[in-house]
């Protein structure tokens, strides 16, 4: 079961250790920044080049443990490896902020089935590696946990050119929902949160010229998300403030997609 924890809002995270998946920029660094402000140890895993630098940073920076860690989330030998190590660097896993993402662009009847496999297999599949990964640890710690997944807007509504990443962000949402009927029994809460478009790399590349400004005049804020604030998001769904909120799909988008 999921245990009642009394809560005082703090938002505290010191003792627990964290995975961080695409930690190394973009909402993962950002989440990675404000766990570390919550006393969490930190294992960024990412593909980038950058990652061992980015851990260093925020061990230097907020006085916690970190590890960097190369890890391709399409490749189960690079997850069972991290978790081995993050495993054996920390002696236990807590928190799987799980957030790597992959989107091209192209229309319904023109785009490549190997890139709608390639979105597949990164914003689902591999998410789900790392998460049943990180779940079998957590359920042989006996402590419970949380998992955050990182979908998006798209995964319930229909945007222009996005069918390859839409196809794995529903994917997503529907191993999120799953995953947490079954694991809570373990303790273990599995949650997403579904950002509108994001001040990041792929914001930029799928949001360009017209298209940007037709979207920021759609969306009440009147302007897109930045990854701080989606930050702010994964950091509730992973403390024990959160801990009756289990399977379900946080929306963060400015009011996008109440009209």
């Amino acid at each position: 079961m999921i245990e009642y924890r009394k809560v005082d809002g703090s938002f505290d995270l010191s003792g627990k250790s964290a995975i961080v998946v695409g930690g190394a920029g973009g909402i993962g660094g950002a989440t990675a920044e404000m766990y570390a402000k919550k006393g969490a140890n930190i294992a960024i895993a990412d593909c980038k080049d950058n990652v061992k630098e980015a851990a260093a940073r925020l061990a230097e920076t907020y006085g916690v443990k970190t590890i960097g860690l190369k890890c391709d989330v399409t490749k189960q030998s690079d997850i069972d490896q991290t978790v081995a190590a993050v495993t054996e660097a920390f002696r236990e896993i807590n928190i799987l902020a799980n957030m790597p993402g992959y989107v091209e662009l192209e229309s319904a009847e023109c785009i490549g089935v190997d890139v709608i496999e390639k979105h597949l297999a990164i914003n689902a599949v591999g998410v789900f590696r790392m998460s049943q990964a990180v779940a079998n640890q957590m359920i042989k710690q006996g402590k419970g946990g949380k998992i955050v997944c990182v979908t998006s807007q798209a995964d319930f509504i229909a945007i222009d050119k996005h069918v390859g990443y839409t196809m794995s962000k529903a994917a997503l949402v529907g191993m999120i929902k799953v995953c947490a009927l079954e694991w809570a029994e373990f303790g273990i809460n599995v949650n997403g949160v579904a950002p509108t478009v994001v001040n990041t790399y792929m914001g930029e590349k799928a949001w360009q010229g017209q298209v940007k400004i037709d979207m920021i005049n759609a969306i009440p804020a009147h302007r897109f998300a930045e990854t701080d604030e989606i930050a702010a998001a994964v950091l509730f769904l992973s403390c024990d403030e959160s801990n009756m909120i289990t399977g379900e799909d946080l929306v963060v988008d400015g009011g996008f997609t109440i009209k």
